[in-house]
């Protein structure tokens, strides 16, 4: 199905701020796709730059973050791997994350050098990810959409926090949407508003997903102006 398509659908069905943007696992850039030649602090910082355009980054512009480059799944070099410890070194000192934790972080596998960034409506080849930065409401919307709203579901509606990209190798292997409250690098380096959560959705689900959202969101409609007018009748009520 077009993603042009889905995208609209998905901006209207949710009432996007931000357009969603597709990521793709690659090894090179597809035919007419630059290479960036930006500099930039973090893995996530990317994925607000894939709100204005395509590009493709190699594995190597994402390693002034360590943490986001073993989340991606990129080999990386001896000093970056050093890096890397030194950080989780520091993150165990102040009792951010226990030592338990760095050996049980969700990673990307697969064989990749790069990743294509870029707004879903123009990605030019099939995305492996599609990322949402959702209000509460809209992240509602999503639960309902994913199914995992439901008492009946069978599985539990995944919630993820630190370190925020850890949503995209897991929505991959869920195969299914996970949201993720964030962490204080994503929040730093996206300069993304507090009031966001971030939903990754498996490339492969996108269209069931898209169909899901547009009847989450009727459904919720429906159950607004009913409220609104049962709100109106014991206002009444109650003046009468």
């Amino acid at each position: 199905m077009d993603q042009s398509h889905l995208a609209t659908r998905l901006s209207a069905a949710l009432a996007l701020h931000n357009p969603p943007v597709a990521l793709t696992f690659a090894d090179e850039a597809p035919a007419g796709v630059p290479v960036t030649k930006e500099v930039v602090p973090s893995a996530c910082a990317f994925w607000r730059q894939a709100e204005d355009g395509t590009f493709y980054a190699p594995a190597e512009a994402h390693f002034n973050c360590p943490i986001g480059s073993m989340v991606m799944g990129f080999e990386m070099p001896e000093q970056v791997q050093e890096q890397l410890g030194q950080i989780v070194t520091m993150m165990c000192g102040c009792d951010y994350i226990d030592p338990a934790e760095p050996a049980r972080i969700p990673t990307h596998s697969g064989s990749h050098t790069g990743i294509v960034y870029g707004p879903l409506a123009e990605h030019p080849t099939a995305p492996s990810v599609v990322l949402l930065w959702l209000t509460p409401m809209q992240a509602m919307l999503c639960n309902e959409a994913g199914g995992t709203a439901r008492w009946s579901a069978e599985t539990l509606p995944r919630m993820t926090g630190r370190p925020g990209c850890a949503a995209l190798p897991l929505a991959l292997v869920d195969g299914a949407p996970v949201t993720s409250y964030g962490c204080a690098g994503m929040r730093t380096f996206t300069e993304i508003p507090d009031d966001r959560l971030l939903l990754a959705i498996p490339g492969g689900r996108l269209a069931d997903f898209v169909a899901a959202a547009e009847a989450s969101a009727a459904a919720n409609q429906t159950m607004a102006d009913f409220y609104r007018g049962h709100k109106a009748a014991v206002a009444r009520s109650a003046t009468g």
